[in-house]
């Protein structure tokens, strides 16, 4: 099997391969290059490559980031987006990180970090599979309680329809939302808004 050939199968598995990727594998990243000059892999963003054939996603940009910072977590408004909750557009996508992590150099305009600390950072995280990438977001009642703990970032307007969201829609149980909460250290904060939508 030639280093062409390791490097497209690596790809098909992984879904968006990074040229470090290859070093594992005793592949030279020239490979990758080839590739791209051939036409059969494609770059879609500084240091991320796919195949050419590879069907277009909504989410490219969570992939990217959540490739760049594997420990992070797309939390707030591109979590909702993700969710569906919301009718906001994120022009970045929010990411958490921990409070003593090392805040990676991506592009300022593109990515938005919060830094999460304890509970607040592991409680509520899924990982979804998004053409062969993990990428990890809040749960829907962990994202609605973040929400209400950075109102004053992103808007209470938009933490009040995250939860009109996740009540209307059905995106989980309110002991999910209540443990989120404590989890988050908002219990006091939501009550009444959890009271009104009820």
């Amino acid at each position: 099997m030639t280093n062409k050939e390791k490097t497209l199968d690596l790809i098909r598995k992984a879904g968006v391969l990074r040229p470090r990727d290859l070093q594992p594998h005793g592949i030279p990243r020239t490979a990758l290059r080839r590739l791209e000059q051939d036409g059969r892999v494609r770059r879609i963003a500084r240091g991320l490559y796919e195949l050419v054939d590879s069907d277009p996603t909504e989410h490219i940009d969570l992939m990217e980031v959540c490739k760049r910072v594997p420990n992070g977590v797309v939390c707030l408004i591109s979590a909702l987006n993700f969710h569906e909750m919301t009718t906001q557009m994120p022009y970045e996508v929010w990411v958490a990180i921990d409070v003593k992590a090392h805040r990676p150099n991506l592009d300022r305009r593109t990515v938005r970090f919060v830094r999460f600390s304890g509970k607040a950072l592991t409680f509520g995280v899924e990982t979804h599979d998004i053409q062969g990438v993990p990428v990890r977001v809040t749960s829907p009642a962990k994202t609605v309680a973040d929400c209400f703990k950075y109102r004053n970032k992103i808007g209470a307007d938009v933490a009040t329809e995250a939860l009109k969201d996740f009540v209307r829609k059905r995106k989980g149980k309110m002991d999910d939302l209540w443990q989120a909460a404590g989890a988050c250290r908002v219990k006091n904060v939501m009550l009444p808004y959890i009271e009104a939508v009820r």
